[in-house]
């Protein structure tokens, strides 16, 4: 059980320690010491966090009383200072230490969840093996992406010794992180959070990180495991058939030197959700004079200074876009259909603590179990805000616990447009908390639409003429630049693949508006298709996309696994299991504020059916994962 090495002298570590253990996060911090000291002593009932879950937010330091706080830094300091004095020594714990610290940070679990906690801190397990049988000899998978998943399905294929190529349309790796160049693109989930458990970093300087910062975290995980050589760059594939005889999969592609085709024994498809740019359907939307773009396609070579600028949409993106560039421009009109919910995050586009940094560079481990506090309070700590209670029947709310977050967040609503009773109206949504994607605000957003130069329009958009936006009340806003902030086409999954398995089958018919793959990775008739981010995995309330990621990319080694060892070629879900799996998703999506009747998002397909989000507990799709069950499957 191998921790980061010690940093830095002895003397620079007992000169620092004592300030900055001023600005550690201490629900980390005593579990990260015990760890590393064997000190388990020091977790003290007295000091577990006790706030939980905020109504919004996280308890500041877990709930711990200042006292509490004082008592934590006193036995942090000196078990690390007893480490330190003993030639600071690599931890030798055992499963029942280690289930004593988990249980410290999260309360009665099992030893069933420890390969959970070894995962999440990036620490593997005395004799674990990603795959046990050798692949056949020139067996060969396709990735097809090289972003977050892409990169861990890569990552994950190595270490098992599965032969396999990654197939990127761009020239770097990095995905939506290179496609997004928007003024403010930022995380709206801590960095810590989304980043890899195989590839942990203590240099983040951010809360939440800016769009460049994560591309260069890709780009340099992608370096350091020495995926590139398995990239063909500048390549699209265009389609992919299942060929019947062969029992393989033949791949069209673009590339820069013309048509070319690949076949593989499987697919893995890391292509994403949020990578297609939806553009309203407004009448005249060509007809616009002036500059108009997505916001996931930024014309860096327009400058908004001085200009009219009208942005459509007040979705994630836009809610990033419309701060930075208001301070620019002539005057921004914003043409609103729904507000969004804002969840107040004074550290959202915060510095981490220099404290916090230092500690992180120099305590072996802390930066791991900060990570995994995070993880662990994000897994159900928020999820009974989204859960529907049957006999509920207030209006706005789906619970008690729901109507308790939506009276706080209207109670912060109220002192950001304190005198401004227009734009406090403009700005309480109607529906649930969690029906739609809530939003990260420090204040700027609401700050910003205050400003004289800024308006909120909510009346329908009803047409873009050549000289700007008009709305169903028949006024129109003239303005010299139009920008769209409406979101992708997240439901339509791999809509720019055509997609042809077993007999003939296009996948896309198939799904129709109803996109279903079980476990949110395999398709029957579909053969050794693979999908990463598929149906269903998407997150709203707990848990974290990386670790989603990381989890069906384990789920794919374990299938390809589970053929090699038996001698098999293909394997495809049957249709029962992949309608037994949905009856109980759909069930579970109906009694969550995204699913209820009356709530449109771009969660749902146009039937109105939940396609996007996982609606159970973040465990049961780790235990779902962990490896496949041959009764839900048919193999070639």
């Amino acid at each position: 059980m191998i921790l980061d090495g010690a940093r830095g002298t002895v003397d620079d570590l007992l000169a620092g320690l004592d300030d900055a253990l001023e600005e550690a996060e201490l629900p980390a911090l005593l579990p990260a010491v015990a760890h590393l000291t064997g000190d388990v002593d020091i977790l003290e009932p007295g000091l577990r966090a006790s706030g939980g879950s905020q109504v919004v937010g996280q308890a500041p330091q877990g709930g711990l009383s200042p006292e509490a706080q004082e008592r934590a830094r006193l036995l942090a300091g000196s078990s690390l200072k007893q480490w330190v004095e003993a030639g600071r020594p690599q931890p030798a714990h055992t499963d029942v230490s280690m289930l004593e610290i988990l249980r410290f940070v999260a309360g009665d679990v099992d030893a069933d969840q420890l390969p959970l906690l070894y995962h999440q801190l990036g620490l593997e397990q005395p004799g674990e093996v990603p795959v046990g049988t050798p692949a056949p000899e020139g067996f060969r998978a396709a990735v097809i992406g090289a972003g977050m998943s892409g990169i861990a399905a890569s990552r994950h294929l190595r270490r098992a010794g599965i032969g396999h190529v990654v197939l990127e349309r761009h020239d770097e790796v990095g995905g939506v992180w290179i496609e997004n160049t928007y003024p403010g693109v930022r995380l709206d989930t801590s960095n810590f959070c989304y980043s890899y458990s195989f590839a942990q970093r203590d240099a983040w300087e951010d809360y939440y990180s800016p769009g460049d910062a994560v591309a260069t975290y890709l780009r340099e995980v992608a370096d350091d495991l020495g995926i590139r050589d398995d990239i063909r760059f500048s390549t699209t594939v265009r389609s992919a058939a299942y060929d019947e005889k062969g029992g393989r999969w033949r791949l069209e592609l673009s590339t820069p030197t013309g048509p070319d085709t690949l076949w593989a024994d499987a697919i893995i498809s890391a292509v994403g959700q949020l990578n297609t740019p939806l553009f309203p359907r407004i009448p005249g939307i060509d007809s616009f004079a002036g500059d108009s773009w997505h916001t996931a396609e930024w014309r860096h070579d327009v400058d908004l200074v001085g200009k009219r600028v009208a942005v459509i949409g007040t979705g994630a993106s836009a809610f990033q876009v419309i701060p930075r560039i208001a301070p620019a421009v002539a005057s921004l009109t914003i043409f609103q259909r729904t507000p969004p919910w804002v969840v107040p995050t004074p550290t959202y586009t915060q510095k981490l603590r220099p404290g916090l940094r230092w500690l992180f560079a120099m305590i072996p481990g802390y930066q791991r179990w900060y990570r995994f506090v995070q993880f662990w309070t994000n897994v159900e700590g928020r999820r009974r805000f989204a859960l529907v209670d049957p006999t509920w029947d207030k209006p706005g709310s789906i619970s008690a616990d729901s109507e308790s977050l939506r009276q706080a967040l209207i109670a912060q609503l109220e002192r950001d447009y304190e005198g401004r009773p227009d734009l406090l109206a403009k700005m309480t949504p109607d529906y649930p908390p969690y029906a739609k994607r809530m939003l990260r605000d420090d204040g700027t957003w609401a700050a910003t639409l205050r400003r004289d130069d800024v308006d909120v329009v909510t009346e329908r958009v009803v047409a873009i003429t050549p000289n700007g936006v008009r709305t169903a009340g028949g006024d129109e806003v003239e303005v010299d630049v139009i920008i769209y902030g409406t979101g992708f086409t997240a439901s339509n999954f791999l809509s720019t693949i055509q997609v042809t398995g077993r007999d003939g089958v296009d996948l896309h018919r198939r799904w129709g508006d109803d996109a279903r793959a079980y476990a949110g990775i395999t398709v029957p008739e579909f053969p050794n298709l693979f999908l990463l981010y598929g149906p269903n995995t998407n997150l709203v309330v707990n848990g974290s996309i990386v670790f989603f990621s990381e989890a069906e990319v384990e789920y794919v080694t374990s299938c390809l696994g589970h053929l090699f060892e038996r001698g098999l070629t293909a394997m495809e879900p049957t249709e029962e299991a992949l309608a037994d799996y949905y009856t109980r998703l759909d069930e579970a999506s109906a009694g969550t504020a995204y699913g209820v009747a009356g709530v449109t998002s771009w969660y749902k397909s146009r039937s109105g059916r939940v396609t996007q989000n996982w609606p159970l507990s973040t465990l049961e799709f780790w235990d779902m994962t962990r490896a496949p069950r041959p009764e839900h499957y048919r193999f070639r």
